[in-house]
């Protein structure tokens, strides 16, 4: 099993900075895929930021000149960086990992952090 979790979220001011980490533990193989998502009040959850192993990113448009997702392989954490926040950056931030265990080696299966609450106040 792969346990992902999640620290750093808070309240800010617009315009403020916060920094997510994601820590993934347990009997870990190989991780692929690092990504934050996020849901906000009363939306569907929405992919904001994504990097591979090798260090490929990708971003939401929303969050793009903003948000810089990266990740340490070492430490199995991955990392979101998010400046000029605005109010409708608020959201439950969530961690994935698309990883494989000891037990099932190149077998990859999806795994969720608990959130972590971002809110930005105007």
């Amino acid at each position: 099993q792969v346990h992902l979790v999640e620290s750093g979220g808070g309240l800010v001011q617009a315009g403020g900075s916060l920094r997510l980490s994601c820590t993934a533990s347990g009997s870990i193989f190989s991780i692929n895929a690092m990504r934050w998502y996020r849901q906000g009040p009363g939306k569907q959850r929405e992919l904001v930021a994504g990097i591979t192993s090798a260090g490929s990113t990708n971003y939401a448009d929303s969050v793009k000149e903003r948000f810089t997702i990266s990740r340490d392989n070492a430490k199995n954490t991955v990392y979101l960086q998010m400046n000029s926040l605005k109010p409708e950056d608020t959201a439950v931030y969530y961690c994935y990992a698309e990883a494989s265990t000891r037990a099932t080696m190149w077998r990859f299966d999806d795994y969720w952090g608990q959130g972590t609450q971002v809110t930005v106040s105007s």
